[in-house]
């Protein structure tokens, strides 16, 4: 059981604490570069809005800068797991004897199939939604920035999330619903200074939540991260390639500008209550899953 392999190693909670601070103070470390990028437009003032100052930067190079922290934190993350915990990284990973990667490959292909066919059919329907942005020369700098960094930037949430805190929750509490239900909340509420929120209201928390709990019951379906890390990076990276909007944390020289007038309801219905338990039903079919009651609500 993914969970139970944190026991093995007697870790006590305060480590996990600890570890959390480390790899924020790698990750605050790693947004200097993007704070003197901001500092260079202008001098920030205590009622000042970055994300503002952010537009002025070139498209490519905020992309870069935005993921930089998140390439400092993971090596953060490494030396926490490997130095304070004395465990392998492997180890918050899977508790299959090595990394499937073929899982990982076989999430992105399918999640990212889903989001291109989406995006096709909504700009089929509604091509006024949508503006042309293609730029070859542009995007081609897009693209090598979005497939060298986007995967580092949603690995690091899934071994924080997924890995390294529900592990660490499951040593405290002992069973799985509770780091389930902690590490999507933590997941969600993180989300709260996204520009996504001022657009679309405190009710988007539901989605972001709502999306921990689905790659989290993943996770413990199939004791590992493999399934969440290849969702995750197609979900962004296929976000940042194909249609960003400006309203949205990614700002890029994607394919596409949604122009539209966005709607809550229907992404947080469509995606929570279909499209989400419909992959995991993909995925249960695909590796077997069962005994979901004993994987979800069990103590150990």
């Amino acid at each position: 059981m993914f969970l139970k392999q944190a026991l093995h190693y007697k870790n006590p909670f305060w480590m996990y604490l600890l570890g959390s601070f480390v790899i924020i103070i790698f990750n605050v470390l790693g947004q200097l570069p993007l704070t003197y990028a901001i500092m260079q437009e202008g001098v920030v003032s205590p009622g000042g809005d970055p994300m503002e100052m952010m537009r002025n930067i070139d498209k490519n190079l905020q992309l870069f800068l935005l993921l930089i922290p998140f390439a400092i934190g993971f090596l953060g993350l490494w030396l926490v797991v490997q130095k304070l915990h004395e465990r392998s990284l492997l180890s918050t990973t899977t508790s299959r004897e090595k990394v499937d990667w073929n899982r990982i490959l076989f999430a992105f292909l399918i999640w990212s199939g889903v989001a291109v066919l989406l995006v096709g059919i909504d700009y089929t329907i509604s091509p006024d939604s949508y503006e042309w942005n293609f730029n070859l020369k542009r995007f081609v700098v897009l693209f090598v920035i979005a497939v060298l960094l986007i995967p580092i930037q949603t690995s690091l949430e899934e071994f924080i999330f997924r890995g390294y805190l529900m592990q660490g929750f499951g040593g405290l509490f002992k069973n799985a619903w509770t780091p389930l239900i902690m590490t999507s909340v933590i997941f969600g509420c993180l989300h709260l200074f996204n520009p996504e929120v001022e657009k679309l209201g405190y009710g988007i928390l539901i989605y972001y939540i709502g999306t921990g709990l689905f790659l989290g019951i993943m996770t413990l379906m199939d004791d590992g991260i493999e399934l969440a890390l290849g969702f995750h990076a197609a979900n962004n990276l296929i976000t940042a390639l194909l249609v960003t909007s400006s309203w949205t944390a990614f700002q890029t020289e994607s394919v596409l500008i949604d122009v539209s007038e966005p709607s809550l309801g229907t992404e947080l219905i469509v995606s929570l209550f279909l499209f989400y338990p419909l992959f995991l039903l993909l995925m249960s079919k695909k590796y077997g899953w069962s005994n979901w009651k004993f994987k979800l609500i069990s103590k150990f």
